[in-house]
């Protein structure tokens, strides 16, 4: 297809139709030029095509499909291998159904627990959803299927979303919310960007240039099409200058006018629209002209396929006395509605509509298992309810072991509300307690997409977290809880004690329309770590029904300079008695002597399958970004100079090996000296002793043959403390009299000169 031609001959009506919706799912198609209409559809973790053209929200019954595990289960799987292929299983259904391109995935921090759309996002960890959400997009890509990686930018609560101002300082954006971006868009190449509702730093993300061109095109590299989420234009002419291309849904031809008169005014260049609408034309074409004809799916495959992601994803939080796996002659007391009806996935524009669930008591069914079975809860309501509870308690009381399936019910966290609390029903919690009481055996087998609190955490024996496992979360809960498969899952988001510890706790949803990202990017474990709190669950934690352990760390240089690469290697060995996968985990401990940084950082993850016994290497490349952070006076990543740990472990409290690599960093920081600068700022480099040495010694009166008096209130430590955080200027006023403001101008001005040489 020849873009430009096609463009020359079209009219301005016609342009600026191509850069809004037909209606929900389809573009527009340009007749006179031949252009078709495509359809998008919802779905980061399945396809919801819908028939009906006028809902986003799932107001209408969409065609029967596949439900996968949830991204918040998927990130617990910390492996790019699945993913790829859960991906390749998606852009095959879209290619049965003629969809071009699916809308996800969504790749937003968890800067809070409270987020009512969580379930939807990968993790704390920028690094981790990066990665995880490359690997499904490679996957979806790979079947000339587009995809359009989602929210872009700072879209972390549902709360005032279409008009709330995430309020984030440049580095923690950089560091933190860009990054879970960059990587996915730099290393996957997604078709489609989905520009978010909010505003940033007061700026609708619909219209910010700096965004949306300037660091997603320019700096990145991105040469696909911008779309908005639905309802996320504010003005439609500055939306599209600032790089917003296609207007999802469609305004009915309102905003398409606005587009044309701004174009008649001069307002809106020509070219600006011309290159825009060639976007939108590449993307059409792409999908178009390799588009596979009679493509099929097999729902039933992908449903095995979905069983098996999340017996991969499946977290064992916890496993005390071995009380896992289960006993197959034990008599198990089975508890909680989610047994037989389980939550597996999120509300709102993401929900599929499966075309059959496996439930746990589907899947133990006709095995030979004694199970006895009670509801415990009633899933639609917060209140205990004492008939219940005290079926359940009956049957616990004479079984070998209680497994109670528990988690939040739809109505707690759903795309469009926050949720206010990060409890479990009542009922539920008072269900676990009444079954202590009787039974010394209990396991919680938990469905929810976000961290949950756990009141009664130490008192259970074992904690499976399945997250919002899919469709066929009953097998792998099955398979899991007996044994027939080793849990291999790790968090990839920290379980605080309480929601109050975590670090946006004072700063989330905000009031009015703004929030203030306070925390800045001390985000999940980069700030529990960093405080040594306490913790329910860390960050990368799981449990397996093997051990391992690790040796032999080994780094290739231990002193390199900035901008090298670093090899990283270490053994990994399975010293159990079954096989399993292990996630290793990789952290970077930067110098703690400058700007404030987290204790530590995840800079690199692998999930190694290990057979008993069986002895693996597991290798780490990393450059100059793995000892990085943003520094906002150059505005570009600078490496410090110092000692950096490198880190290997099963999790961030949880690491396994330490050895340092010094690096020498080349990069000078900018920096102006002036009376307002602190001796403290100098004092390390003896490249100013000459010139500072006088000025200290007239600021502390030394040398001199007469000297103040000392008072028994200022000790020779406290004096020179004191320096470190004194103004030269100090010296005029406190000084012997040996510098007025024209010799210590010519002292500044050496000073400058030895910085600006160094």
């Amino acid at each position: 297809m020849d873009y430009k031609k096609i463009i020359a001959s079209m009219t301005l009506e016609e342009k600026a139709s191509l850069c809004s919706g037909r209606d929900f799912w389809h573009t527009k198609a340009v007749k006179s030029q031949k252009i078709p209409e495509i359809m998008v559809s919802d779905g980061p973790h399945g396809l919801r095509k819908q028939p009906a053209s006028q809902d986003h929200l799932g107001n209408f019954e969409s065609i029967k499909a596949v439900c996968f595990p949830a991204a918040c289960a998927t990130a617990a799987s910390f492996d790019r291998t699945l993913l790829n292929k859960m991906g390749k299983a998606l852009g095959a259904e879209c290619q049965a159904e003629n969809v071009s391109t699916i809308l996800g995935p969504a790749v937003n921090i968890k800067r809070s627990p409270l987020c009512g759309r969580n379930f939807e996002y990968f993790s704390e960890d920028p690094m981790v959803a990066a990665e995880l959400s490359g690997a499904l997009i490679k996957g979806i890509q790979s079947k000339n299927i587009g995809t359009s990686i989602k929210h872009f930018l700072a879209n972390n609560q549902e709360t005032r979303r279409l008009t709330e101002s995430a309020e984030v300082d440049e580095r923690t954006l950089r560091e933190i919310y860009l990054a879970a971006f960059e990587g996915a868009v730099k290393n996957a190449k997604p078709w489609t960007v989905m520009c978010s509702y909010n505003r940033i730093n007061g700026l609708h993300a619909s219209e910010n240039k700096t965004y949306l061109t300037d660091i997603l095109r320019d700096e990145w590299g991105f040469d696909g099409v911008v779309m908005s989420d639905w309802g996320a234009v504010n003005e439609r002419v500055k939306g599209l200058a600032a790089g917003l291309d296609l207007e999802m849904p469609g305004s009915y031809g309102v905003n398409d006018r606005e587009i044309i008169a701004a174009v008649e005014k001069g307002s809106l260049s020509v070219k600006t629209l011309d290159n825009t609408v060639e976007r939108i034309l590449k993307w059409i074409d792409r999908y178009t002209s390799k588009k596979q004809k009679d493509a099929k799916w097999d729902k039933d495959a992908d449903h095995e396929l979905a069983g098996k992601i999340e017996t991969e994803s499946a977290v064992l939080l916890k496993n005390e006395d071995g009380v896992l796996p289960l006993d197959h002659n034990d008599t198990i007391a089975v508890i909680g509605r989610f047994a037989k009806a389980p939550r597996y996935q999120g509300g709102g524009s993401s929900h599929i509509n499966s075309y059959k669930v496996t439930s746990f008591m589907d899947a133990a069914k006709g095995k030979g298992h004694d199970l006895v079975y009670a509801d415990g809860y009633d899933v639609d309501k917060d209140e205990v309810d004492r008939t219940l509870i005290t079926k359940a308690v009956n049957i616990a009381k004479k079984s070998d072991v209680a497994v109670i399936f528990a988690g939040l019910p739809d109505v707690f966290e759903s795309e469009g509300y926050d949720r206010s609390h990060m409890r479990l029903p009542e009922n539920q919690n008072a269900l676990i307690e009444e079954v202590l009481g009787v039974q010394p055996n209990v396991i919680v087998v938990l469905h929810n997409g976000s961290a949950v609190e756990m009141p009664w955490a130490d008192k259970v024996k074992g904690i499976f977290e399945m997250y919002l496992g899919g469709q066929n979360v009953g097998t792998a809960e099955y398979d899991l809880l007996f044994g027939k498969a080793n849990p291999s899952g790790r968090l990839p988001e920290t379980f605080p004690v309480k929601l109050s510890d975590n670090p946006s706790y004072l700063n989330f949803p905000g009031y009015n329309d703004t929030v203030k990202y306070a925390e800045g990017v001390f985000v999940g474990y980069r700030y529990y770590d960093t405080k040594e709190a306490n913790v329910l669950f860390p960050f990368g934690h799981g449990l397996s029904y093997t051990t391992y352990k690790y040796s032999n760390l080994k780094l290739s240089k231990r002193k390199i300079k900035a901008g090298d690469p670093l090899t990283v290697s270490v053994d990994v060995t399975n010293v159990g008695r079954m096989a399993g996968k292990e996630v290793v985990q990789l952290y970077v401990a930067a110098p703690q002597d400058g700007i404030p940084r987290p204790v530590h950082e995840l800079r690199g993850f692998d999930k190694v399958s290990l057979k008993a016994g069986e002895t693996k290497t597991v290798t780490f490349e990393l450059d100059s970004r793995a000892f990085a952070y943003w520094n906002q006076d150059i505005h570009d990543w600078y490496v410090a100079a110092g000692d950096y740990g490198i880190e290997v472990g099963s999790s961030s409290r949880d690491i396994q090996y330490m050895k340092k690599v010094n690096i020498e960093s080349a990069v000078k920081l900018p920096m102006t000296i002036t009376e307002n600068t602190c001796f403290g700022d100098l004092l390390g480099d003896p490249k100013y002793a000459d010139v500072l040495k006088p000025l200290i010694n007239s600021y502390l009166h030394i040398d001199k043959k007469e000297k103040p008096k000392s008072s028994d209130a200022i000790s020779d430590r406290m004096a020179q403390e004191m320096l470190k955080f004194t103004p030269l200027r100090c010296v005029i006023s406190f000084g012997d009299g040996e510098y007025d403001h024209e010799k210590l101008a010519r002292a500044i001005k050496n000073l400058q000169e030895i910085y600006d040489k160094k």
